[in-house]
Parts: C-alpha cells; structure tokens; sequence
C-alpha cells in the first residue's frame, strides 16, 4: 500500500471552520457517548444520530449530545460525522444513513478492524477516513460514555492513496483536540498490531474464564480468591461478547497468527516448568518484567460523565 505523508496541524491542511458546525455521532455507546461529552465541553455542537427512542432519551438524560434523534436527517448540518458503530453495521451500513451523510462532510470511524472497512468504505463516501482510537473500558451501551476516555491514549488513523489529505487532517485535529496521540499506518499493519495487542487478550481472557471454572482447582474457592490479578487478566475475556466476536471473525487470520505465536511462547514456559529449570524460568521472567513498561505506561484515569 502507498503511504500517504501527514501534514502538520499547522500547513493549512487541518482546518478549523469544521468546529463551527455541529459534529455527527453514529451511536452513543462508550466510543460516541465519552466523544459527545467531550466536544461539548469544548463548546463544539454534536449531533447524536441512534436506533432506538429509549436510547435516544437516556442519552438526552445524560448529556452525550447537543441534539439525539433516530432520524438520520440529524446529521444534515454536520462537518464532521463519526461513525461510533460496530464492525458488523460499518461493513454492511444502513442505506438510510447513506443517503444521509453529507456530500461534503468528513466521514470517519472508530472500527478496530480497517482492512475490511476500508475496502467498503473507499467507494461510498469521497471524504472518508478509516481511524481507530484506542480507548475504552469494559462498559458499553448509552451508559458507558465518559469524560476524558481518549486523553493520552492512541489515536491511529489508516490513510492509503486515495484518501483526501483535508480530510484526514481534520480527522487529526478532532483526535489532538480530545488529548489522544496520533498517528498513522497502513491498515494491514494496523490490523497485525490489534489483533496482537487487543484482540488476542480478548481470548485468552475468555479463556482463563474457562480454565477457572474447569474444576481444576475447587471452584468454590476460585471465585472467592479471586482479586484484582485475576480481574484485570480477565477484564476484555468477559466484556461484550457481540464486539468480540466480530473483531475475531472481521480480523481471523491475523487473530490466528496472534494465537500461533502466543501458543509458542506458552509451550516454551510450560517446557521449563516440565524440566523444573527454575533458573532459566526467572531469566525469562526478568526479560519481560524488563519488556513490559515498553509496551504499557501510565494512563490517567477518565472522568466520570453526567449520569
């Protein structure tokens, strides 16, 4: 794939006047929702498009946007649209928002698969940009939206040829202005890097789920020890079954590389373990108790929104 250069904010190719229109959100779950309330606070107007009334009315309850309707002609004003919807309903999207999303609109969204959606996305808006920021929690639905979800964390957008370089500019300027880091790639090296970092640990936290509850070790007493260790290696195992089923089907091979390569570090601890070499097991500890800060820093913690 050809790489595409980013402009500086400053060149003239992430313009501003796009703040002075209201900003679309295609879904009000944890991503739309916690994006609504913090282009409010920055005095930008956000237009919540949803499916359902119910929600619609608990998400004016909560404040996720300036205006929340079920009608697509909501986004009609909007500069910018961002479509916080999951993979299954990007890649197979309602014609009815189609039709709505404006001509000269910048379309972008927040899948955490890009390939896919890029390859359906290409053709159906001139001004899309495919994006993916790296934020959440294991909450989700009209409740889950809060303040300051994308501070410091990564925003990575996957722009090719074609993409229209204003557009992917304002993309950029909407991730700096919620404090997340940018960055670009191509979207097969994006959808490597999830399917390792993300997606894997979905599984294997699904897995440790079950290992737990096998009755290998009395089940009883399992739940009842269970502590913080346990609950953040199983945090993305038991969140939203719906998303992690379709980020393992929309990004399969590269989630099955991820699992060949955990499966051969896995059998090589487990081999010192069968050979009792103490020794060369702590060596192996020490290489990842050195590794780990490399892949994890400090992250401030969100906000709560208004409830």
């Amino acid at each position: 794939m050809a790489s595409v250069s980013l402009p500086d904010s400053s060149d003239g190719l992430a313009p501003d006047p796009w703040r002075q229109q209201p900003v679309g959100v295609v879904g009000l779950g944890l991503i739309g929702g916690s994006l609504g309330l913090d282009l409010q606070r920055l005095g930008i107007g956000v237009r919540g498009l949803v499916h359902r009334a119910t929600t619609a009315e608990r998400a004016r309850q909560r404040g996720l946007a300036t205006e929340v309707s079920t009608d697509p002609a909501v986004l009609a004003p909007c500069g910018l649209v961002v479509l916080a919807l999951p993979l299954d309903q990007l890649l197979d999207p309602d014609p009815g928002l189609l039709a709505a999303l404006p001509p000269q609109a910048v379309i972008t969204d927040v899948g955490s698969v890009k390939e896919p959606v890029l390859e359906r996305w290409r053709a159906l808006h001139p001004r899309f940009v495919a994006s993916h920021p790296m934020a959440g929690n294991a909450e989700a639905g009209v409740e889950a939206g809060v303040v300051g979800l994308f501070r410091q964390r990564p925003w990575v957008a996957t722009p090719e040829a074609g993409t229209d370089l204003e557009a992917l500019g304002v993309v950029r300027n909407l991730a700096e202005l919620v404090g997340a880091r940018w960055l670009t790639c191509p979207a097969g090296d994006h959808d490597q890097a999830v399917a390792m970092i993300s997606h894997l640990p979905v599984l294997l936290g699904a897995a440790l789920l079950r290992a737990a509850d096998s009755g290998v070790a009395p089940p009883k007493l399992v739940r009842q020890l269970a502590s913080s260790g346990f609950a953040d290696t199983t945090r993305v195992g038991g969140g939203n079954p719906q998303l992690g089923s379709l980020m393992a089907r929309c990004n399969r091979d590269a989630l099955l590389a991820a699992l060949a390569a955990y499966r051969q570090q896995l059998g090589e601890l487990e081999d010192l373990l069968q050979r009792g070499d103490w020794a060369a097991l702590q060596r192996q500890l020490e290489g990842c108790h050195q590794l780990r800060p490399q892949f994890v820093g400090p992250s401030p913690p969100a906000e709560t929104g208004s409830s």
